[in-house]
């Protein structure tokens, strides 16, 4: 639906939400892998001469843990494996010049990029923790902000305020239903379910639809067309009921989460401010 906010926290350079790989939500109660061993350690492997080292096995296995697959020996046993058709089939493109062909030149710093920024992104995540204190403050901010009603309603939107007038003297005579007019009139997605947007909190639309929206009862629709950026609206609140917001200890994961990705966007503002970028 237009009206529902993106928050501008989840949009980042990169991707970032992928590369960062290192918010508190995606790895609380998953089990670390053994530390990586030293370079003197036995290969996991020696294929055509060339030793696949358990420093290399120890990353993948700790990365697909952290992913969510099992420690176990099937899974030991499958990563080996990769690893060794890996190694073969990097030789064989080596054998074959793939190595020296600009496009995987490209392809192997652009990785390393992308790498390199991850690293950065987990470290200065790790070096600023976010306490219990700030989490339950933010919680009670956002709380108070999405208030203690939440509302099913429906609209119609049009693209001018003389539609949006049309719209509301039918209504009033009553010619034409709410629904079938939004499915006939509506420019919104929600046209298709009789402009049926369903059951939102206030803070979840913009402004003046939300502002409109709570001065409504029951059953009641707007006698006068909202404008937002959207264009012109016709809305109805179908029904009200209490707001249930999930408890602090329920949500504070997905909340650090959050956090940390408006942290690091932050610091990705910061950084590209103090950059010299031609």
């Amino acid at each position: 639906m237009l009206l529902k906010k993106i928050a501008a926290a989840t949009v980042f350079v990169w991707g970032l939400a992928a590369l960062t790989g290192c918010n508190a939500a995606e790895t609380a109660g998953k089990p670390e892998a053994k530390p990586a061993a030293t370079s003197s350690s036995k290969p996991v492997a020696i294929v055509n001469g060339v030793a696949i080292p358990q420093s290399q096995y120890n990353l993948l296995k700790q990365d697909r843990i952290q992913q969510g697959q099992p420690d176990n020996a099937q899974t030991e046993a499958a990563l080996r494996d990769s690893l060794i058709n890996a190694q073969i089939l990097a030789q064989q493109a080596t054998k074959m010049g793939l190595d020296k062909d600009p496009t995987m030149q490209t392809r192997l710093d652009l990785v390393k990029t992308e790498m390199l920024a991850k690293a950065y992104l987990a470290n200065y995540v790790k070096n600023h923790p976010i306490s219990e204190a700030e989490l339950k403050a933010q919680y009670d901010k956002v709380k108070a902000q999405m208030g203690t009603k939440e509302y099913e309603v429906s609209h119609i939107l049009v693209g001018s305020e003389a539609e949006a007038k049309k719209i509301i003297a039918e209504l009033n005579s009553k010619k034409a239903k709410f629904e079938d007019l939004a499915k006939k009139e509506s420019k919104d997605s929600s046209a298709a379910k009789g402009g049926l947007i369903g059951w939102t909190a206030p803070s979840n639309l913009v402004k003046e639809f939300s502002d409109a929206m709570v001065q409504l009862k029951k059953g009641e629709y707007t006698k006068t067309p909202v404008h937002t950026q959207f264009g012109w609206h016709v809305i109805r609140v179908d029904n009200i009921r209490d707001l249930k917001i999930p408890p602090f200890n329920e949500v504070k994961d997905q909340l650090r989460g959050q956090m940390e990705q408006e942290m690091v966007k932050k610091e990705i503002t910061d950084m590209r401010a103090s950059a010299k970028v031609e």
